[in-house]
């Protein structure tokens, strides 16, 4: 990677971090799934509408409906599982649990993407295991209180949305190969909308009173900026470099989710999250350091 893709991966991986924020932030007065949709939609007329602008053919071709439909159906399911996660757990917990999820890419890439990806030497089994151990002190080590109303479901959500996201990014490089990135991503996003109003819509009440100014600029920061420009740039990078060694820049989204967390909600850095984040964060640099 040379030093622009260093500087690209850097710059999303900052923006990454205010995601688990701004969705605490709008949760309070747009339900979680509710929240998910009008995310997607904005991801899915802003991707479409810079598709449209640079000449790129979105309409899928024959072969290629069947692998874009499970993957939006992946994406579907492990966006409802963080957006839940979110409401239920805080945001600096969370960012650094989401993060783990290079644990996952990395497996799956060793077991079932061989071609992509780098296999799994002992030195990386070490470091998949240590940020595991942060993982479940990040789950445990947490107490309740009105940010984090049940952490313990919160947490164990969240690595499940993890898990799911590590597998995705590892599929997401498989298809690209073949797919372009930016149909891809536009296809991921469009099967979700109609997933998300569906489930919402019988799962939780529609509610249009007392939703505060910062719920919608939180639903278009993740929308525009998350849903829409980082995941094309990341698209783009997973065409180029395997997911393992781009993960090892996500290390910025759980700093920056941590300091924005603080910052937003008053939150104290606890002992817990200091000793999961250092064992997640260092096992990833052992994971990804050559």
């Amino acid at each position: 990677m040379g030093v622009g893709a260093v500087l690209l991966a850097v710059g999303v991986s900052i923006l990454w971090g205010g995601n688990i924020v701004s969705i605490r932030v709008g949760v309070d007065s747009i339900p979680p799934l509710w929240s998910a949709f009008w995310r997607m939609l904005l991801g899915v007329i802003f991707v479409g509408g810079w598709a449209w602008h640079r000449g790129v053919a979105c309409w899928p071709r024959r072969a290629e409906w069947r692998p874009l439909f499970w993957l939006g159906v992946l994406f579907t399911v492990q966006i409802a599982l963080m957006n839940s996660a979110a409401a239920l757990s805080s945001p600096a917990y969370g960012v650094v649990i989401l993060n783990s999820y290079a644990i996952f890419s990395n497996v799956t890439g060793h077991f079932f993407f061989k071609k992509l990806e780098e296999p799994l030497t002992p030195v990386r089994i070490v470091g998949l295991l240590l940020a595991f151990g942060g993982v479940s002190v990040l789950a445990l080590g947490q107490g309740v209180s009105t940010l984090a109303p049940n952490p313990v479901l919160g947490n164990c959500l969240m690595i499940c949305s993890a898990a799911l996201l590590g597998f995705r990014q590892v599929y997401m490089r498989s298809l690209v190969q073949t797919i372009d990135p930016v149909r891809a991503v536009v296809w991921q996003m469009v099967w979700s909308v109609p997933l998300f109003l569906v489930v919402a819509a019988l799962s939780e009440p529609p509610t249009l009173q007392d939703v505060s100014w910062k719920a919608v600029a939180a639903i278009g920061y993740q929308g525009i900026v998350v849903a829409g420009l980082c995941f094309i740039i990341w698209a783009q990078m997973l065409q180029r470099y395997p997911a393992g060694a781009l993960s090892m820049y996500s290390f910025l989204v759980p700093i920056s989710g941590i300091a924005l967390s603080a910052w937003i909600f008053d939150e104290p850095i606890r002992g817990t999250l200091v000793v999961g984040g250092v064992l997640v964060l260092t096992g990833l640099f052992v994971v990804a350091k050559r």
